[in-house]
């Protein structure tokens, strides 16, 4: 087992008779201020529509989308930070929404607004992380120059704030505290965003190596197609909250009759890639 391996994370709660995700008629709707309606009057928002699917443990998916699809709602509702608005969500079998304690020991996420103490280090936010997934002081000394430099952080940096950090930066120390503690769950949500090609890479190999050294089971939501074709088995569209398909790479091209996954997004939805809406900025509106 790798240093950076949390054994206490996990105990028996993960089974292995049932898929890692199984997401069925998954729905969400936000209700938004309309100062145009009324000062109390709420326009419903949906996010996600009846949004089903399946993830087989140690497998790879990559959801595509562009902003404003639904790709951060579904990650924000599977590490059980929103409660659903119909549908249900099950990981190893256990409630998503029900057993949402169970859940977060299951479960790491990444994503492109990740959160820290900013007045605090990289290495003291990632201890802070290890004693909550109940690591050892003996495991972190070891684990954390680790995972840092498995993520490609440099080591004369690690007890500087991370309010002087680059964004890039923050997200390496975010994938690291992700990883740290071998989630059997990783949800990605743009993982890579910020970082520079050399860092890119990085990450990617990285993901491969947990998935090839700890069983992990991984969702990855981003808008980079080759990021999500190099990473994943299966790829799906999220449009508009709805799924339109997941499905092999080969088959997706297969079915629209196309060479890339670009165009099979221009098929699918009758609109380049690059039209696209801020969901992070609705949802800042959604919560006022």
């Amino acid at each position: 087992m790798s240093a950076f391996a949390a054994p206490t994370a996990l105990g028996t709660s993960v089974r292995g008779d049932v898929p890692a995700v199984e997401v069925d008629n998954l729905t969400k709707v936000f209700r938004r201020r309309d100062p145009k309606a009324g000062r109390f009057t709420r326009r419903r928002l949906p996010a996600l529509k009846k949004v089903t699917f399946t993830i087989e443990r140690g497998e790879c998916v990559a959801i595509l989308g562009q902003n404003g699809s639904g790709k951060s709602t579904l990650v924000r509702l599977l590490s059980t930070l929103l409660l659903e608005d119909g549908g249900e969500a099950r990981i190893f079998g256990h409630d998503a929404f029900r057993e949402a304690r169970l859940i977060r020991r299951l479960v790491n996420r990444v994503s492109v607004e990740a959160s820290f103490f900013k007045k605090m280090s990289a290495q003291e936010n990632l201890s802070y992380a290890a004693r909550f997934y109940g690591m050892t002081p003996a495991q972190t000394r070891t684990a954390i120059p680790e995972i840092l430099a498995k993520v490609g952080f440099p080591p004369e940096r690690r007890t500087e704030s991370m309010m002087n950090l680059s964004r890039g930066m923050q997200q390496k120390v975010a994938l690291a505290r992700a990883l740290l503690t071998s989630p059997v769950l990783l949800l990605l949500d743009e993982p890579t965003t910020g970082l520079d090609p050399r860092s890119k890479r990085e990450v990617q190999e990285f993901i491969r190596e947990v998935r090839r050294t700890h069983d992990a089971t991984i969702l990855l939501c981003t808008h980079d197609m080759a990021e999500a074709e190099a990473l994943a088995e299966r790829v799906g569209l999220l449009d508009r909250g709805e799924l339109l398909f997941l499905e092999p790479v080969a088959e997706v091209k297969r079915r629209y009759g196309v060479e890339t996954l670009e165009e099979a997004f221009f098929a699918a939805t009758g609109r380049s890639f690059e039209e696209e809406q801020d969901e992070d900025d609705e949802l800042r509106e959604v919560f006022g």
